[in-house]
C-alpha cells in the first residue's frame, strides 16, 4: 500500500507540475513578452528557465515528456490501489524509466543551478517527486529480491526507504542554498 500511495502522489505532483509548465510554455510561445506567474525575483524565474535551450531537449518542451511519465506513474500507483499486481520484469523496467528520470532530473537541476542561473519552482517540485519515486521503487526492488543487492542493502531498504530520498534531496537543497547564498542573505 504505502508504495501505491508513494506513486499516486509523485504521480499528481509530477503531473500538476508538467501540466502548469506547459499551459505556461504555451503562453510564452504566443507571447514572448509573457513573464510565468511563477516568476518572482532574479532567481526564481520560471520564463528564464523556459526559454532555455535545455527546456526542450529531444526537440519538444520537456514538461510534455513529464506529462506522459508522470501520467503512467499515476496509472500504476492507481492499478496497485486497485489489486494489480506485477511481474518482475514489470518492476525492473520501471526501475530503469526511474533511473532514466532521476539522471535526467539531475542534470537539469545542474543546468538550472550553473547554466542557466534561475529557478522553476514547477521543476522544483518535479524534482522532488522524481527522487522520491525513484528511491522509492528501488528500495522497493531491492527489498522485494527484484534487483540482486546483498542483504545488508535488502534490509536497509526494508527498514528506513525514507533516508535516501531525504539525502538526496537534501543535497540538492544545499546545492540551490549555496548557489545563491548572497542573494538568499541580502
Amino acid at each position: 500500500m504505502p508504495l501505491a500511495l508513494v506513486l499516486v502522489l509523485t504521480g499528481a505532483a509530477g503531473v500538476l507540475a508538467s501540466w502548469v509548465i506547459t499551459l505556461d510554455k504555451f503562453k510564452l510561445l504566443a507571447d514572448p513578452d509573457f513573464t510565468p506567474g511563477c516568476s518572482l525575483n532574479p532567481v526564481v524565474s520560471c520564463g528564464n528557465i523556459m526559454k532555455s535551450e535545455q527546456a526542450a531537449v529531444f526537440g519538444f518542451p520537456n514538461p510534455m515528456l513529464g506529462l506522459v511519465a508522470y501520467g503512467a506513474v499515476l496509472c500504476v500507483g492507481m492499478s496497485l490501489l486497485a489489486g494489480a499486481r506485477f511481474p518482475r520484469w514489470y518492476w525492473l523496467t520501471c526501475n530503469a524509466g526511474c533511473l532514466f528520470g532521476v539522471a535526467f532530473v539531475s542534470w537539469l537541476q545542474f543546468q538550472s543551478l550553473y547554466r542557466i542561473n534561475s529557478l522553476c519552482l514547477w521543476c522544483c517540485l518535479a524534482w522532488v517527486a522524481t527522487i522520491v519515486l525513484f528511491w522509492t521503487v528501488t528500495s522497493y526492488n531491492a527489498r522485494d529480491g527484484y534487483l540482486p543487492v546483498p542483504r545488508g542493502v535488502r534490509s536497509f531498504a526494508a527498514e528506513f526507504p525514507w533516508v535516501l530520498p531525504v539525502l538526496h534531496i537534501g543535497a540538492v537543497g544545499m546545492l540551490i542554498l549555496t548557489r545563491w547564498w548572497d542573494f538568499w542573505t541580502s
